[in-house]
């Protein structure tokens, strides 16, 4: 981790929806290390400023991060061709921390919150078997803003289920909330590990649900998100409760974190 962002090259460039790309970097010199599931990086425009976006992939020593065009810094990456430079502090926070979740995994996302989880479906993927069933469950507003639909066949595993708000035509999947792909899903709740990512009505919704189903709330973790400036705990415009996100969180176990969901962001 460094305090100044190391310079990275862009290398690719993806469409995931209308507002949203894959941009894949590359280091043009020293490279970053400690990039795990679940940790993110300060992605840094060169004149125009820096955001937080969570890891969404690391494959020979490229790094993927899933941006949705939003704000000034985010549209500036989102135009990036490659060739183009893109500084990277990082990486920071917690971790989905695989290695400690026994028994079955369900993977719960909505929106662009699919990003962080995507690695971690990854490495589950990778070793079927050093864990039990893996069901992966996504909600997206339209089908349009579903991303990364070409890996999805290969996440089912025995259930990888989608579901959208607003369904266009043609559409011929499932509509309404993703807690509703829960009766589709296999697993045995009290050996269950969950991995919640998404807005955070959708996690206090689906955190509910699972509790409701007999998941212990430990065994419930979760990626919130607040104003993340500094990533290092000092500015204190991540903080939540007792809680600094850039530090303590990103990943926090819902058994922590259910009294200070309450808590609005400044």
């Amino acid at each position: 981790m460094t305090a100044a962002p190391l310079p990275y090259r862009v290398v690719g460039n993806r469409a995931e929806s209308t507002d949203t790309r894959t941009l894949e970097l590359e280091p043009a010199g020293e490279a970053l290390t400690g990039f795990r599931p679940g940790r993110f990086a300060m992605l840094y425009a060169f004149g125009v400023g820096e955001i937080p976006v969570s890891v969404a992939g690391l494959r020979h020593g490229v790094l993927s991060h899933t941006v949705r065009g939003v704000g000034a810094v985010s549209r500036a990456l989102c135009a990036m061709r490659p060739g183009a430079q893109v500084g990277v502090r990082g990486p920071f926070g917690t971790e989905w921390d695989l290695a400690s979740a026994d028994g079955d995994l369900l993977v719960v996302a909505g929106g662009i919150g699919l990003a962080p989880l995507r690695p971690l479906v990854r490495a589950a993927l990778s070793e079927p078997e050093a864990h039990g069933r893996l069901n992966v469950l996504i909600g997206a507003r339209t089908p349009q803003d579903l991303l990364y639909r070409r890996e999805l066949a290969a996440w089912g595993r025995p259930y990888c289920g989608v579901t959208v708000d607003r369904p266009a035509p043609g559409w011929e999947g499932e509509v309404g909330v993703v807690t509703a792909l829960l009766d589709r899903a296999s697993f045995t709740p009290q050996d269950t590990t969950a991995f919640l990512c998404g807005p955070e009505v959708m996690i206090r919704a689906t955190a509910r649900e699972l509790r409701h189903r007999g998941i212990p709330p430990e065994r419930i973790r979760i990626s919130l998100e607040r104003n993340m400036h500094c990533a290092t705990g000092h500015c204190g415009h991540c903080q939540l409760g007792p809680l600094l996100l850039c530090r303590d969180g990103p990943v926090v176990g819902y058994d922590r974190a259910e009294p200070l969901l309450a808590v609005r962001e400044l």
